[in-house]
């Protein structure tokens, strides 16, 4: 079925003005430090034999005709003392208008600094397609070139650097070093969009506050030429290894309330929900996202999740 033009109109200059002042391209996780692997390829749990899975949904500004829906999905592992290797999804939409799906193999390599420190290093690499449907608008003018359907593939090759011990980790990265450009030089279009290159630095420390609470302080800075630097901070508190809740904010964005529990010492659910205080809060009732962690023990030769659960 066909959409209004102006509601359409209205929606994207909501779309737009949130990309300018919240450096907003990459898709955004509330729960990022449970889905590092997406955004960092040199995330690694260096824990042999262990298969870890993950996927968070995101349903953000609830409310807002054709908001955006993000699904992610992560598998990695462990395949020698120093090779771990993985798989990143990630599917967006806004509206059934824009879907992109981003498909990425990550390889990472860590080097033992010390008894309790790594270093690892890590390259992803693969492909992302993007499909816009915009000649089901309706528009005073038939066959405008200004809405036309869009599909497109880019590469994508992305790099990082992650430090981490027991109850801390601090990594940087880039997880597409190439630009892309939407319908440039196209029918007398400059150009549809353009997505630019994103550095992150993410770093987390677990405070032991007595035998049964830890403390779970944890942030993400995202940058991206041309916008505002974007910084999220958060702080959760771990109770008895198993329930897990938290508070963040993103500058100059929202308020966040984040609440996960451990069903096994394998399984974990989540759930975060994001209230806007920008001026964009008007027009939404906020952001929800559910997450889903697996860790299986393929050959029982994990270091033991019952004892020292994976913190991040």
């Amino acid at each position: 079925m066909k959409n209004n033009i102006i509601n359409y109109l209205i929606f994207m200059s909501i779309i737009l003005f949130s990309l300018k002042g919240m450096a907003q391209q990459d898709p955004l996780f509330t729960q990022y430090m449970y889905n590092m692997s997406v955004i960092n390829p040199a995330y690694a749990t260096d824990n042999p034999g262990m298969l870890n899975l993950g996927g968070i949904y995101r349903s953000q500004w609830v409310g807002v005709d054709g908001a955006p829906e993000t699904f992610s999905f992560f598998a990695h592992t462990p395949v020698s003392e120093r090779i771990e290797v993985g798989l990143s999804v990630i599917h967006d939409e806004i509206g059934g208008v824009q879907k992109e799906n981003n498909i990425t193999a990550d390889f990472a390599y860590v080097i033992p600094m010390n008894e309790s420190n790594k270093l690892s290093f890590g390259v992803k690499g693969g492909l992302t397609t993007f499909d816009s449907n915009l000649t089901g608008l309706e528009t005073n003018q038939q066959n405008d070139p200004a809405f036309q359907n869009i599909n497109e593939v880019f590469p994508v090759f992305g790099v990082g650097a992650y430090w981490f011990g027991d109850n801390y980790y601090l990594g940087a990265s880039a997880p597409n070093l190439f630009t892309s450009k939407h319908l440039e030089n196209r029918q007398g279009l400059v150009k549809y969009g353009e997505e630019n290159v994103h550095y992150y630095l993410t770093g987390g420390y677990v405070f032991d506050l007595s035998e049964n609470f830890k403390l779970k302080p944890a942030f993400m800075a995202r940058g991206v030429q041309g916008s505002p630097l974007s910084v999220d901070i958060t702080a959760n508190v771990l109770m008895f290894n198993r329930l897990e809740a938290g508070i963040g904010y993103r500058f100059d964005d929202s308020v966040t309330g984040l609440i996960n529990f451990a069903v096994t010492p394998q399984i974990k659910v989540g759930y975060a929900y994001d209230r806007t205080t920008s001026n964009l809060g008007d027009y939404n009732d906020g952001s929800h996202e559910i997450m889903l962690l697996f860790d299986f023990d393929l050959f029982g030769l994990s270091k033991g999740y019952d004892k020292s659960p994976r913190f991040f």
